[in-house]
């Protein structure tokens, strides 16, 4: 027989970090994504905003690609069992700490016990919570990213629930930043999408691309993290379907009813719809924000010019500067 000392000996530390108080609508962990699967058919996953999930955890001194948590829509509440600093970003959802209301933007340190929340969406759709040296997550081929339908990532594959524990390191006395307004992103429910003609273009003749880049498209009640189902003017192609095959992140595909879908994070890795383009990847974070009955019009862009605009945004990222507003000694 074990005696109860050695026997306690064998038992595996608890982990400690935040525990799930109010799961929200949809709350998922998330990293940059999983890349490099998609010959075994798993997805990239990953932030629908990368910016703001970019921008969490710079405020929290972090690699940018280290896990943090995506919650959609709001209603997240969590506990401190550790001191930490934490942040938020994203869409604009109340936050409050034990109560108190507090700025989204900025970085704070809580105490162990401290409750933070997050209410409803009042703008945008998704906001990050990120935690100084990230979310202590066992990665799945390569990654934390979080895609339920694969059953993959996160926490066994799932979103979270209630009690469930987000391991993190404890951070105490740390330089507390903050992101100025004017350099935060302005959500809307109005967005243009720039968008890279796709080489199946020739299948819309010249007055059907007309109608499309000239047409404004509502946000449908159809939209997820796989894709979003547009309303609008009809598209009209001269096939109905081509040979499944690999399709990429923001990739426009016209089926049938010739309503466009943009695809997002969590789509399929392979389709049969033909496509018109495909969404600049900056610009598929601006669609993530929209919630239903968003306006959406579309411009195209040449590949060039697209390479351009992404240096412009990695250079712009990377000089703006935060703002020291609290250290302690």
């Amino acid at each position: 027989m074990i005696s109860q000392s050695k026997a306690s000996l064998r038992r595996p530390a608890i982990s400690l970090g935040f525990i799930v108080k109010r799961p929200g609508m949809l709350s998922l962990v998330q990293d940059e994504g999983r890349y490099g699967a998609f010959n075994v058919g798993l997805t990239n996953g990953g932030p629908i905003d990368k910016l703001a999930f970019h921008w969490a955890n710079r405020l929290c001194n972090n690699a940018l690609n280290v896990s943090a948590v995506e919650v959609s829509v709001g209603g997240f509440a969590i506990i401190a069992q550790v001191d930490a600093v934490i942040a938020v970003t994203g869409a604009d959802m109340p936050l409050t700490i034990n109560g108190q209301v507090k700025t989204l933007w900025r970085s704070y340190q809580v105490k162990a016990g401290d409750l933070i929340e997050l209410g409803f969406t009042n703008l945008g759709m998704r906001s990050y919570f990120a935690v100084a040296g990230g979310f202590d997550i066992t990665p799945s081929f390569g990654s934390t990213a979080t895609v339920c339908r694969e059953g993959i990532g996160g926490l066994n594959g799932k979103k979270l629930a209630a009690n469930d524990i987000l391991p993190c390191a404890t951070t105490k006395d740390a330089e507390l930043v903050s992101l100025s307004k004017k350099d935060q992103p302005k959500y809307s429910q109005a967005v243009l999408l720039r968008i890279i003609p796709s080489y199946q273009q020739h299948h819309f003749c010249v007055e059907q691309q007309q109608l499309f880049y000239s047409s404004e498209y509502s946000v449908g009640k159809s939209f997820d993290r796989m894709g979003y189902r547009l309303e609008g003017q009809k598209i009209v192609s001269d096939i109905n379907g081509i040979l499944s095959e690999g399709i990429c992140h923001g990739a426009v595909q016209i089926p049938s009813d010739g309503q466009p879908i943009v695809l997002m994070n969590d789509r399929q890795t392979i389709g049969g719809y033909p496509k018109i383009g495909t969404v600049l990847s900056l610009d598929t974070a601006k669609l993530g924000q929209l919630s239903q009955g968003g306006k959406v019009r579309f411009a195209p862009i040449t590949m060039e010019k697209a390479r351009e605009l992404i240096l412009e945004d990695l250079n712009l990222f990377e000089q703006t500067q935060v703002s020291v507003y609290k250290s302690h000694q």
